[in-house]
């Protein structure tokens, strides 16, 4: 099988689709990999580091789309890339297509592609292996981003978010008990924070009680929500419902009753956003200022830790990718449930695709 790996052409995306030692593997199972150049240099990975894995390198994007049998990407692909696909394509990546504008759908459709989203890879038990990494890193940046935000220089309230003798920490809420709440609350609170948790799930705050000494949890209710967003210097939305948009669980009325210069951050906004007035935002410009409030919402958080997440993702995705290539897109997709649950369009036909309301899409 022919498996191609392009650069990624979203802004502040680094990530890679397949790291050296993968190619390694995946040559020796007698597949051929052909890497875009420069691929991997945001993430540390150099074309020579490529070919000494036998990979084949490429130099125009018309190529490396245009040879694959699958290709493995990262971000979602552009409406460029995905009119260079070949009809009957396969491509897997982190895709959250259910947020695409309705043009990239007509274009999987119109090119009978397959495509495999891996943060919908589920196993029987409702674990997402692929996204799992993506979500711990997520949540771990989530407390230094946080650290910044309340820096004077970067718009913020002028708060050491640890404190200091005499001086209190900052008073963080954290929405979600789930891999990224939990992996924000341990990050906030090895940075002296104050964490309050808060889910519907009782027995997911009882984990989070036990495991963490210190951390306060409450019951997710609107009127509870409501009440910590009134003291809180920072709001954490980690809010994911299996197969659908994440649900709005801070409407702008509650958000107008926060402190001036609080922090709103959506983790969920690459699901459409927990938080009413959120938006997509970029590594570029990562926040915006409604009514008072700082609200950050980049979608690919991990993307700037490239190095670190592209190992972390390709850890977890190789044995997918494995069946994938050993078995057949077709076989493979048949035979592993898990697999199953992952297909966005099956050539071209759309499956597995829960839709966001049109002012979701982006």
């Amino acid at each position: 099988m022919n498996i191609c790996v392009p650069k990624e052409r979203r802004p502040f995306e680094y990530r890679v689709g397949l790291t050296p030692s993968a190619v390694e593997v995946l040559v020796a199972g007698g597949h051929t990999c052909y890497i875009e150049h420069n691929a991997g240099l945001g993430a540390g990975f150099s074309d020579q580091d490529y070919e000494q894995a036998d990979a084949r390198v490429v130099y125009s994007p018309h190529e490396v789309f245009g040879r694959a049998d699958l290709i493995l990407k990262v971000a979602r692909p552009l409406q460029d890339e995905l009119e260079w696909m070949r009809s009957d394509t396969a491509f897997a990546g982190l895709l959250h297509l259910a947020s695409a504008r309705q043009d990239k759908i007509d274009a999987l459709v119109k090119n009978r592609i397959t495509a495999i989203a891996y943060e919908q890879i589920e196993l029987p038990d409702g674990t997402r292996p692929v996204l799992r990494p993506m979500s711990q890193i997520g949540g771990r940046m989530a407390a230094q981003v946080a650290a910044l935000l309340l820096q004077n220089n970067a718009g913020g309230k002028g708060i050491l978010l640890g404190g200091i003798t005499g001086v209190p920490a900052a008073e963080v809420v954290v929405i979600g008990a789930g891999v990224v709440g939990t992996y924000a609350t341990q990050a906030f609170l090895g940075m002296g924070a104050h964490v309050l948790v808060m889910d519907t799930d009782l027995s997911a705050l009882e984990r989070m009680h036990e495991t963490f000494q210190g951390v306060t949890t409450m019951i997710s209710s609107p009127r509870n929500i409501a009440r910590v967003c009134t003291f809180a210097d920072v709001v954490v939305g980690a809010v994911l419902v299996t197969g659908e948009r994440a649900p709005l669980v801070v409407t702008r009325d509650i958000m107008q009753t926060m402190k001036p210069r609080a922090i709103l951050m959506d983790i969920s906004i690459d699901q459409g956003g927990c938080f009413e007035t959120s938006r997509p935002t970029t590594h570029e410009h990562p926040t915006f200022i409604l009514d008072g409030v700082i609200h950050y919402c980049v979608p690919n958080i991990p993307g700037v830790v490239a190095r670190t997440a592209t190992y972390a993702l390709i850890n977890a995705a190789l044995p997918y990718i494995l069946e994938l290539t050993n078995l057949g897109i077709d076989d493979a997709i048949s035979k592993n449930d898990a697999l199953g649950n992952a297909v966005n369009s099956l050539h071209g036909e759309m499956v597995n695709l829960p839709r966001l309301s049109p002012k979701q899409m982006v």
